[in-house]
């Protein structure tokens, strides 16, 4: 935890000089260093490894251990809780080649990016089956594990969420979870797990793509269900896919790919097959040449196309099914290749060139369409009218040549996501089931995504990641904190960064970004730019929502405010450019085309249509009556989805698996601090490890421990007290768990003992309920021989009391008679008091020049009354009340008498005063008079001196005053200008830095790490930890020079204004002074006197 002042941290540890502590940096993320200097605000850090010292603040310097490189399996095992020793500890993991890594219940897990050996070898599946998390170092095998046997247990469905960057390792992760699902807790049968494993690479075949971040990246989203029956053994699977990325079909950037089965079928599919096909090279497609072509991938696609084929086999798709799956393959890529030109005639319409004329043949072929109905369906289409006119006549209206084209591309997006339904739908026919009790849930979606320039598929990715997001800080954050509350464990509360306005912000009714889309779709004459405008209308001033111009990022502010707009989500701030989100967010073909495909001869290729459409298309809202496209929108559906998920995994019990990405080469033992600790904010795991750190992940009820182990009970207990003795028995202390009103709470790291306890199987039941009769009946044994023990020490007391009773009854007197005479002893000793007040009084009398004899005498007479009061005292047996009445009535002769001193000592005082008073007024006066004398002789003096010097020196010497006196006036006002600039920017800047410093921090972030990826940041506009943290102090030091500028530049115009003015001088006096100068001044001078 950080240091919050410069002699004391969070954790306790001193900061003195010399210290070991975690200092930020910009790429490594932390570094060790030892304390230089402390400041008031800061502190100087110097690293360990050498370098220039670190200047931060005390909040972003953290205590380090003195074994640094000392790795811990649990992140919740360190000494020190704080995101420094977080990254520390996966760095020094990840260099052992230990990718995963707990936080309590939460798995980190490092893409290595080169194999790990046999870490998830069969033998490995085994060794976790039915092991307690925490037993075994951490694994994706024990996060599975546990998800079974909670399922088990709490006979509820459970849910796996796997998150991350793009290339973190999600896809492969949820291989293992689904390998290990089906391997370790299978029937054994072997068809349907086989089915479930063997479903990944058809999908992953038609579904992934490479990308600049990942060679394998999963361009759509997918929660794969394994489905158990009473007895908890597979029955099933079934998958949902969410949002697959349709554009890449027809264009991807000119470093990516677009989906592997395109190349594999080129790569792999035989020579017969590619004829009948009509294929040749990848260079030859539009669809694909605009993208890169280079064999870079770590895997071969000529052997992957035989993995996919043996993938359809095992799933049941035989060889007549797979030829129709490539022959849609193959149509999407030959219409890639039609070139539409102008028909030259009035009507505006377009044809198909005639170098494409084969190409029409080709894709009419593999459709099972004739070629002049696609022609003439690719370049106009049908409407009817249902207004004017007579209602239902049919018109057909000739494209242009750019709609043409756009028509073609539609229809190839169309023909491949209905493709890929399809393979979804035969997946699931795989491994259907007929009746299933629970489900273990995986979810694999696309990570959160951020490119130079961004477009309408990362806004729908991000809004996905922002909605996992908010889940898993409700999950994890907001009703673990409530259940403390609500258990009263006075955990302390942890705050961590809501996203709900930036969710609100997208998905809002009526003015949420996917509305305000959907209505500017609607509109006759829609447009990119306008629908831009009403988003910056609508979120004038919403914190989340900005113009691009306000990025960090050089070539985001080349957008102008209508092109694009900037959100800044968990992540960080992303810029989206607002080009083709109207298309794109429609999923409506036209009608004619809908129809010809329909219409098809190929019975497949007229099913995937029919399939979509319940309804013929004529039939439905909107369909042909208006001159654009129905609206399906995209946007809308994908909200629908993903509410659909967001519900279905609240309904279930849940682990996470946070993916990281280690760097952005990609690279096997590259470490990049920085990255990773950015990741690691936006997953939220420093906030879970604040959490963990005085939290506890792992919770029962007192009621289901105590019906498990009720019918094994030899001791008749309630629930709670049962609890206790069950957790004592097995060697827990009292300091790993936690009692709330209605359940019981375990420390991180005991988790073993917590699976214990919930073992469900009859003999892991009667184990523990044995053990726990045994440490009952020796608990009350030893209870007996303490009793027993109390007992004999109680008689030996009683015995040594009554052998001592004469001391008792001595000591019992004498306090007794202490107790008697204490008032009688405390008013002697108050008496004393007064007496040496006295005496100190007659000292101070003796001094006295007046009254002095009366108050000597009142001195005398009181000193009389307390020797006599003394007496009395001493001689008689007095009540306290009289006692204190006589010593009230002396202490206030005593006061009189004070009173009465001061008095006289202050008229004395007084008199003393007066008569030094007049002596000092007396020398005054002489001092005045001589005074007065002497300046009458000096002005004297002076008139007489004035009186001889000319009247022309005495004029110009007046002028050159008020000119100077111009000047001044004039100076202060500019200083006055200055000083008032300077307050008003102060102001702005305190609180303009206050409300963002902190979203600064991260938007330079995540900045920082996207210039990194191209290439460099010399057109970033972002600092370092280092001077982000003094911002906002250095600001005023430029004001500083601003004002001082200002002053700077009068005083100059003021002296080349007096630079050669020479009306001050005598003529005799500047002849000399320019016949004796030597400098540049005093020659220019000498010219201008002889001109």
């Amino acid at each position: 935890r950080a240091f919050s002042n410069p002699s004391l941290s969070h954790s306790g540890a001193s900061m003195d000089g010399g210290r070991r502590v975690w200092a930020p940096h910009p790429v490594h993320g932390f570094v060790l260093g030892t304390i230089m200097d402390l400041g008031n605000e800061t502190l100087t850090v110097k690293p360990a490894g050498g370098g220039e010292p670190i200047i931060a603040t005390y909040d972003r310097v953290f205590p380090a251990v003195d074994d640094a490189i000392k790795a811990a399996a649990d992140n919740c095992g360190l000494m020190y809780l704080n995101e420094a020793t977080l990254l520390n500890n996966v760095r020094a993991r990840y260099e052992k080649d230990l990718i995963y890594t707990y936080t309590a219940n939460i798995l980190l897990a490092v893409n290595p990016y080169h194999d790990l050996g046999q870490l998830y070898s069969s033998s490995q599946v085994q060794r976790y089956k039915g092991r307690s998390l925490g037993v075994l170092p951490p694994h994706i095998f024990a996060i599975a594990d546990k998800a079974y046997r909670d399922m088990k247990v709490l006979k509820q469905s459970q849910s796996i969420v796997i998150s991350g960057e793009s290339g973190a390792g999600k896809t492969e992760s949820t291989k293992y979870v689904i390998r290990y699902l089906t391997d370790a807790w299978g029937t054994g049968a072997g068809s349907i797990e086989q089915r479930l494993n063997e479903a990944n690479p058809l999908l992953e075949a038609f579904g992934n793509a490479k990308t600049v971040r990942n060679h394998n990246s999963s361009r759509f989203g997918k929660f794969v269900e394994v489905h158990y029956d009473d007895e908890l053994k597979v029955v099933g699977g079934f998958v949902s896919h969410y949002l697959l990325e349709k554009s890449r079909v027809c264009k991807q950037p000119p470093e990516e790919r677009s989906y592997h089965i395109f190349y594999r079928l080129f790569a792999g599919a035989s020579a017969d097959t590619k004829h009948s096909l009509g294929l040749t090279d990848p260079k030859d497609y539009r669809y694909l040449n605009g993208g890169s072509l280079k064999v870079d991938l770590p895997s071969d696609d000529m052997a992957e196309f035989r993995v996919v084929e043996n993938s359809m086999s095992k799933l049941g798709i035989d060889a007549a099914e797979r030829l129709k799956l490539y022959q849609v393959v193959a149509a999407v890529l030959h219409l890639g290749n039609l070139v539409f030109k102008d028909s030259g005639d009035s009507k505006g319409g377009s044809v198909v060139a005639s170098r494409s004329q084969g190409s029409l043949r080709g894709v009419s072929g593999l459709l099972g369409l004739q070629p002049d109905d696609l022609k003439e369906n690719l370049t106009s289409r049908v409407m009817t009218t249902t207004k004017s006119g007579a209602k239902g006549t049919v018109y057909k209206i000739p494209l242009k040549k750019s709609e043409a084209a756009a028509a073609c591309d539609a229809l190839a997006k169309a023909l491949y996501v209905r493709l890929f339904d399809h393979i979804v739908r035969r997946v699931n026919d795989g491994f259907a089931f007929k009746k299933s009790s629970y489900y273990i849930g995986v979810l694999d979606i696309a990570g959160f995504e951020y490119y130079q320039m961004n477009h309408y598929e990362q806004f729908c990715i991000n809004y996905c990641n922002e909605k996992l997001q908010q889940f898993f800080n409700d999950r994890v954050l907001k009703q673990e904190q409530a259940l403390y509350e609500q258990e009263g464990l006075n955990v302390d509360v942890v705050s961590f960064i809501d996203n709900k306005d930036c969710i609100d912000l997208i998905e809002a009714k009526s003015t949420g970004i996917i509305d305000l889309l959907d209505e500017e779709s609607k509109l006759p004459l829609s447009s990119d730019m306008h629908f831009c405008e009403m988003v910056h209308s609508k979120h004038k001033g919403h914190f989340r929502l900005a113009v691009p111009r306000q990025s960090k990022l050089a070539f985001h502010r080349d957008l102008r405010d209508g092109e694009g707009f900037l959100i800044r989500h968990f992540a960080g701030a992303v810029c989206y450019k607002t080009a083709g989100f109207i298309e794109k967010n429609n999923d409506a073909l036209h009608e004619s085309l809908e129809m010809l495909m329909l219409e098809s001869q190929d019975t497949f290729v007229r099913s995937l249509f029919e399939h979509r459409s319940s309804s013929p298309p004529s039939s439905r809202k909107g369909h042909g009556s208006s001159k654009k496209l129905a609206l399906v929108s995209i946007a809308s559906k994908f909200r629908s989805q993903l509410g659909e998920l967001l519900e279905k995994l609240r309904l279930t019990g849940d682990s996470f698996v946070r993916c990281l990405k280690p760097n952005l080469k990609n690279a096997p033992h590259l470490f990049m601090g920085a990255e990773i600790l950015s990741q690691l904010h936006c997953a939220g795991m420093v906030a879970v490890l604040n959490l963990m750190d005085d939290g506890y992940p792992s919770r029962t009820s007192y009621e289901m421990l105590h019906k498990m182990y009720q019918k094994h009970m030899s001791h008749q207990l309630d629930a709670r007290s049962y609890c206790d003795a069950m957790f004592h028995s097995i060697g827990m202390h009292e300091s790993d768990y936690k009692f709330g009103k209605t359940m019981v709470f375990f420390r991180p790291g005991k988790f073993a003992e917590f699976d214990q306890i919930q073992q469900s199987d009859q003999a892991g039941v009667v184990v523990l309920a044995t053990k726990t009769s045994k440490w009952l009946v020796r608990s009350r044994w030893r209870q007996a021989m303490y009793a027993v023990l109390a007992l004999i020490k109680l008689m030996r007391k009683i015995r040594y009391r009554s052998n001592n009773r004469l001391l008792i009854q001595r000591t019992v007197r004498g306090y007794l008679t202490r107790k008697r005479h204490f008032p009688r002893f405390e008013t002697i000793r108050k008496l004393h008091t007064l007496q040496t007040r006295l005496d100190t009084v007659a000292l101070t009398a003796e001094r006295l020049k007046t009254d002095k004899q009366q108050i000597m005498q009142q001195i005398a007479e009181l000193r009389k009354g307390i020797d006599k009061e003394r007496g009395k005292v001493m001689a008689t047996a007095l009540s306290r009340a009289v006692m204190e009445a006589s010593y009230s009535d002396l202490s206030g002769q005593m006061e009189k008498l004070l009173a009465r001193l001061r008095d006289v000592e202050r008229q004395q005082k007084m008199d003393e005063s007066a008569l030094a008073l007049q002596r000092v007024q007396e020398e005054m006066k002489q001092e005045r008079l001589r005074k007065k004398e002497e300046e009458e002789r000096v002005e004297r003096e002076e008139e007489e001196r004035k009186m001889k010097i000319e009247m022309e020196t005495k004029r110009r010497q007046e002028e050159e005053k008020e000119r100077r006196l111009r000047a001044e006036q004039q100076m202060k006002k500019q200083e006055e200008a200055a000083k008032k600039l300077q307050s008003q920017m102060d102001v702005e800047e305190q609180a303009r830095r206050l409300a963002m410093i902190e979203q600064e921090r991260r938007d330079r972030e995540l900045a920082l790490r996207l210039a990194q990826e191209d290439g460099g940041p010399q057109d970033v506009d972002v600092q370092t930890s280092q001077e982000l943290s003094q911002d906002y102090p250095d600001s005023r030091l430029s004001r500083r020079s601003l004002r001082r500028s200002i002053v700077v530049s009068a005083k100059q115009v003021e002296k080349a204004a007096q630079k050669h003015d020479l009306s001050g001088w005598k003529y005799a006096d500047l002849r000399d002074t320019i016949n004796t100068s030597c400098s540049k001044t005093g020659i220019l001078r000498k010219k201008l006197w002889r001109m």
